[in-house]
């Protein structure tokens, strides 16, 4: 669905304003949105990770708690989703809170043409918070602007999903212990892949060294490449995985989003480019960790799952930690 050309655009750099850095420790988040990782510093995310580790702790000895209780979120998915909606779903149900799904819009006022800031506005008037998923760049922010109530992003188009991000984070952070001095590859489809280009931004205030496998048609974006330079950081592109394997830490896996293809052809030609198999994960690391967004579509072997590196799943549970964090954050509960 498209945001009305008649509705007002902001500047994208509104959301940045709302919400600076420097304002998240000991729960600045609170009534904030969560639009974009440049929101966040190296002490937010600690102090976010800290929240998620105590939710895992909560979860693990009582499964749930009364923290938003009355609290009300709802979930308005223009896009299809099965992770990032039900886990912020169980977040909120974990947290005491109960859930809105508007998962599919066309069954919504959307299909009789209603406008994304019409939308948000009549939510509000139900939900304490607003979970966004949008085909579009920058409707997270337009979602926010007209809002009173919290947005949180979690997806506009090719552009950032910020709460993957912040998953994908703490799962490296908990999984090797530490997040500087690390080697990170992302492999597949970096130009569309909103979740690399949101966690690449995030890395950048880490001491890494970032490796970029794709295809040449599916390269990381020159504005993204030209942060991790401004950031100081050690880059490389190839289009080999086998040139990475063996020195990798991290190897963050994408597959290639048949939906954001104009020309079919052009998917046909990349979308097996890079297969995880037994026979690669032999050439890697003993202690490093695989990693993925999902859905998956072949690029990772199903033999790979057992393998102890194989850390997609626990990346799983970790956003629903986060989006608890999130959530018990931004309405005031952390």
């Amino acid at each position: 669905m498209s945001v009305h050309s008649e509705i007002p655009q902001p500047d994208l750099s509104y959301a940045m304003e709302k919400a600076r850095p420097a304002d998240y420790t000991e729960n600045g988040f609170y009534g904030r949105d969560i639009i974009s990782v440049r929101q966040f510093n190296r002490e937010n995310l600690k102090y976010i990770f800290r929240v998620a580790e105590e939710m895992r702790s909560m979860v693990e000895r009582f499964g749930s708690a009364d923290l938003l209780q009355g609290k009300v979120l709802a979930n308005l998915f223009y896009e299809p989703s099965t992770r990032t909606s039900s886990s912020f779903s169980a977040a909120m149900q974990r947290l005491g809170g109960r859930v809105i799904a508007i998962n599919e819009v066309v069954y919504s006022s959307v299909a009789k043409g209603e406008s994304l800031p019409d939308t948000v506005r009549t939510l509000e008037c139900y939900a304490d918070v607003i979970v966004l998923r949008h085909p579009e760049v920058g409707a997270a922010a337009i979602a926010a602007h007209y809002a009173r109530k919290p947005v949180i992003n979690a997806g506009d188009g090719v552009g950032e999903h910020p709460t993957q991000a912040l998953l994908d984070l703490f799962t490296i952070q908990e999984e090797l212990g530490q997040i500087d001095g690390l080697k990170v590859a992302m492999v597949g489809d970096l130009k569309y892949g909103r979740t690399v280009h949101s966690l690449t931004r995030l890395l950048c205030l880490y001491d890494v060294d970032l490796y970029f496998v794709s295809p040449d048609i599916l390269r990381m974006p020159a504005e993204i490449l030209e942060e991790v330079k401004e950031a100081g950081l050690d880059y490389t592109e190839t289009s080999d995985i086998h040139d990475v394997i063996r020195d990798v830490d991290v190897l963050y896996v994408t597959r290639v989003q048949k939906e954001r293809f104009t020309d079919l052809s052009q998917y046909e030609a990349v979308k097996d480019c890079y297969i995880v198999d037994p026979e690669l994960m032999a050439l890697a690391k003993e202690k490093m960790i695989v990693m993925h967004p999902f859905p998956r579509v072949g690029e990772i072997s199903y033999a790979v799952d057992d393998d102890p590196r194989a850390a997609y799943f626990r990346q799983m549970v970790n956003g629903m930690y986060i989006r608890m964090a999130l959530l018990a954050a931004v309405l005031g509960k952390a």
